[in-house]
C-alpha cells in the first residue's frame, strides 16, 4: 500500500469517528431534552407560525415560518440544513430543508404538493436534524480519490500526499504590479507557474486576500473561468467582492448564511430573477400556485369524483412547475456558462450544476482552517489548486478528541507546506504597529515579518492622557483575589473581577479619546476565549449607563468571531486564574496568536500572570511584556 493510500484510508476512518462524535452530541442536545431545553440550546423554534406557501424550483413547496416569541435567543438554523417541522401536540412530522434564514423568520423547502391536515391545526414548532449531507459528500470524494487510477486526480492525490514533487512551468514574462510588495508578486508568480499546486502562506495583516484576488485576476487572462471556493461563508463573501470591485464577473454558488447586499444579485437567485426570461418562468410558477389553490379547496373528506379532480389540478400545477424548471434550468446553465468566476463553499461545491465540470485551477482559501476530506470536493474538479492561509492561526474544527489527536485536525494545507519549494510567505504586514506585531512575529513567524511604514508606529495620537497611547499594555491582575468561576450549566469559564478591571480601563479610554477627538470613531473588539467571559461582557456594556452610547463602535466575541478582522483597539479578557496553573482553552497558543494580531493601534491584555507563567509560551509573552515595558498592575484600576 503507497504513501497515499495509507493516507485516505486513515482519513476515512478518522471521518467517521469525528461523524459519530458529531451525531452523539446532537443527540446528547436533542433526543432526550424537552422543548424548552431544545429551544435554550438553539435546535428549535417554538411556537411558530406558517406566512405564507408557494411552489418554487424544483417542485418544492416553501413555506415561509416565523417564531412568535424568544426572539433573542440564537439558534442553529442555517441555510442548507435539514429541519423537521412538528406537531406539538401529536408525533405527526415533516422534513425539508433551510432555504434561508433571516432574524425570526425563515423559509423551509419540503418535497410535497400540499401541506398535511395537521400543519393547518397550530401548535406547530422546527427542529433542526442531524445534517449527513457534508459527511457523505466527503466520504464520496475520499473513495473517488482512493479508486483514481491514470487520471488528472490520481497524479494530484501523489503531488499533494504521496511521494511525486510539485512541477512548476517557468516563468517566461515576470509579473508587473505596482500596487503589490515584493513578496506578494514572488506569490503570484508562484500560482502562475504552478502545474500542480502552491501555496501562498499570509499570516496576520500580510495582504493574503488581496495577493489572492490579484492572482486569481491574472490567471483568468489564460483561463476563460476558475473555481474558487474556502470552508467558510463569510471569506468567500469578502473574495467575491473584491472581485465584482475590479469588474470580474462572479457567480455565487450556494446558501451563504450571510450574503451582504453586494452580493445579492450576483448569486444563483439573483442572476435568475435579473434575467429576461424570468417573467416567464414567474408566470408559469404562478399559473402553478393557482391550480395549486384550487386543489386546496377541496374538503378533505370527499368522493372519487372529488378526488380526481383534485388529482387533475395538482398534475396540472405540476406541468407548470415543470415549464418554469425547464427555463430556470436553461437560465443556471447559462450562467453557469459564461461567469468567470464561480465562488462557493468546499462543500457548496459539489452543487448538482457543478458535478459534470471540469476547472483548471480551483483556488481555497482559508485553507489551514478546512478539514483535509472537504479541500478533495473541489479539487476532484480541477486540474490544479492554489491554496492561501495560515497554519499558525485557526486549524480544522474538530469535535471529536480521539480524530483531533490521530490527525483529523491536520489540514492539507498543513501536509502539504512542508513540501519542497511550493510555497511564498508573504512578510509585510498592513494592520499592527510593530509592538503589537513582534511577540507573534518571534513565536510564529520566524521573525520574518516587518511592519509596512503605514502600519509600524500607528498608535492613537492623544496629547493630553498620553499614557493611553501605549500600543501594547498588559494588565496584570495576580494577587487580586480575581478568581475564575465555573458555571455549571455551560460549563463555561467567567471571570467578573476581570470584567470590572476591563469596563474601568475602556470608559477612562474612551473618555480620554473622546475628549480631544469628539469628531472621530474607534472600532474596538473585546475578545475571551471563553463564550461565559463574552456572554457577560455583552450584558454589562448594555446596561452600563456610559458605555452604551458607545454600543456602535464596541464588538464582543470569541476569538474564532474574530478570525479575519481587524479593529482599532483590541481588549483581551484571559480569564484563567487559580493556584494550579490550569489554562484550558488558552494552551492552544496558534488560536491564541488570532487573537493577539487583531489590534491596528492598541492591545490590552488582562490575565493572570500567576496562572499564565505555569505555561512555557505565556511565560515568553510576559518577559515581551517586560521587554517593552507594557506591564501594568490591576490595583492601578482597583
Amino acid at each position: 500500500m503507497s504513501i497515499s493510500f495509507d493516507h485516505i484510508l486513515k482519513l476515512q476512518e478518522l471521518l467517521n469517528i469525528e461523524k459519530q462524535e458529531d451525531l452523539k452530541l446532537y443527540q446528547q442536545q436533542f433526543l432526550s431534552r424537552s422543548v424548552i431545553e431544545r429551544k435554550a440550546n438553539g435546535l428549535t423554534w417554538y411556537p411558530l407560525v406558517i406566512n405564507s406557501s408557494e411552489f418554487g424550483y424544483g417542485d418544492f413547496l416553501i413555506l415561509e415560518l416565523e417564531r412568535t416569541n424568544d426572539f433573542n435567543h440564537s439558534h442553529q438554523f442555517q441555510p442548507g440544513k435539514n429541519a423537521e417541522l412538528f406537531s406539538f401536540d401529536s408525533s405527526f412530522s415533516i422534513n425539508g430543508i433551510v432555504k434561508s434564514v433571516e432574524a425570526n423568520k425563515l423559509t423551509l423547502a419540503l418535497n410535497v404538493d400540499d401541506l398535511p391536515d395537521w400543519a393547518y391545526e397550530g401548535k406547530l414548532g422546527l427542529n433542526v436534524l442531524f445534517d449527513e449531507f457534508s459527511y457523505q459528500e466527503m466520504e464520496i470524494n475520499l473513495n473517488k480519490l482512493i479508486k483514481a487510477n491514470n487520471n488528472r486526480l490520481a497524479e494530484l492525490r501523489e503531488v499533494l500526499i504521496g511521494s511525486k514533487k510539485a512541477e512548476f512551468h517557468k516563468i517566461v514574462q515576470p509579473y508587473e504590479n505596482s500596487l503589490l510588495n515584493d513578496s506578494q508578486i514572488k506569490g503570484i508568480e508562484k500560482m502562475i507557474s504552478a502545474k500542480d499546486v502552491a501555496i501562498i502562506h499570509g499570516p496576520p495583516g500580510t495582504g493574503k486576500t488581496t495577493t489572492l484576488v490579484a492572482g486569481i485576476i491574472e490567471i483568468l487572462n489564460s483561463e476563460d473561468q476558475v473555481l474558487v471556493c474556502s470552508p467558510s461563508n463569510i471569506a468567500i463573501d469578502v473574495i467575491c467582492e473584491k472581485l465584482i470591485a475590479q469588474g470580474i464577473d462572479v457567480l455565487r454558488i450556494g446558501n451563504p448564511v450571510r450574503v451582504s447586499e453586494s452580493l445579492l444579485n450576483v448569486t444563483l437567485d439573483g442572476k435568475i430573477s435579473s434575467h429576461p426570461y424570468y417573467k416567464e418562468v414567474k408566470e408559469a410558477r404562478k399559473r402553478a400556485e393557482d391550480f395549486r389553490k384550487m386543489a386546496q379547496k377541496y374538503k378533505r373528506n370527499f368522493g372519487h369524483a372529488e378526488r380526481e379532480q383534485r388529482n387533475l389540478l395538482f398534475k396540472e400545477a405540476r406541468q407548470f412547475l415543470k415549464e418554469a424548471n425547464q427555463l430556470e434550468g436553461f437560465i443556471l446553465g447559462e450562467q453557469i456558462g459564461r461567469s468567470r468566476v464561480i465562488a462557493s463553499t468546499l462543500v457548496g461545491s459539489s452543487h448538482r450544476l457543478l458535478r459534470d465540470k471540469q476547472f483548471t485551477t480551483v483556488f481555497i482559501d482559508e485553507a489551514a482552517q478546512a478539514l483535509e476530506p472537504a479541500c478533495w470536493i473541489p479539487i476532484s474538479r480541477a486540474d490544479r489548486v492554489i491554496f492561501a492561509g495560515d497554519h499558525c492561526q485557526l486549524p480544522p474544527t474538530v469535535k471529536s478528541k480521539v480524530a483531533m489527536e490521530k490527525g483529523l485536525g491536520v489540514s492539507l494545507f498543513e501536509h502539504c507546506i512542508k513540501k519542497e519549494n511550493i510555497h511564498v510567505m508573504l512578510k509585510v504586514q498592513y494592520r499592527m504597529n510593530n509592538e503589537i506585531m513582534n511577540f507573534s512575529n518571534r513565536k510564529f513567524y520566524l521573525n520574518q515579518l516587518t511592519a509596512n511604514s503605514s502600519a509600524a508606529f500607528r498608535y492613537l495620537g492623544l496629547k493630553d492622557k498620553i499614557e493611553y497611547n501605549l500600543p501594547f499594555e498588559f494588565i496584570d491582575t495576580a494577587g487580586c483575589g480575581y478568581e475564575e468561576s465555573l458555571n455549571n450549566q455551560t460549563l463555561s469559564i467567567s471571570n467578573t473581577g476581570e470584567l470590572d478591571i476591563l469596563k474601568k480601563h475602556l470608559t477612562n479610554l474612551l473618555m480620554a479619546y473622546t475628549a480631544e477627538k469628539e469628531d472621530s470613531k474607534l472600532s474596538i473588539g473585546i475578545i475571551s476565549p471563553y463564550k461565559e467571559q463574552t456572554v457577560l461582557l455583552n450584558k454589562e456594556i448594555a446596561s452600563d449607563e456610559y458605555l452604551q452610547h458607545f454600543k456602535q463602535w464596541i464588538s464582543v466575541k470569541s476569538i474564532d468571531g474574530f478570525q479575519g478582522q481587524e479593529k482599532d483597539i483590541i481588549y483581551i479578557s484571559m480569564v484563567r486564574s487559580n493556584d494550579k496553573g490550569e489554562i484550558g482553552f488558552l494552551s492552544d497558543t496558534r488560536r491564541m496568536n488570532v487573537a493577539l494580531t487583531r489590534a491596528r493601534k492598541k492591545m490590552v491584555v488582562i490575565g493572570d500572570s500567576a496562572t499564565l507563567s505555569f505555561n512555557p509560551f505565556y511565560k515568553d509573552f510576559l518577559d515581551y511584556v517586560e521587554e517593552i515595558n507594557a506591564y501594568k498592575s490591576a490595583w492601578e484600576y482597583v
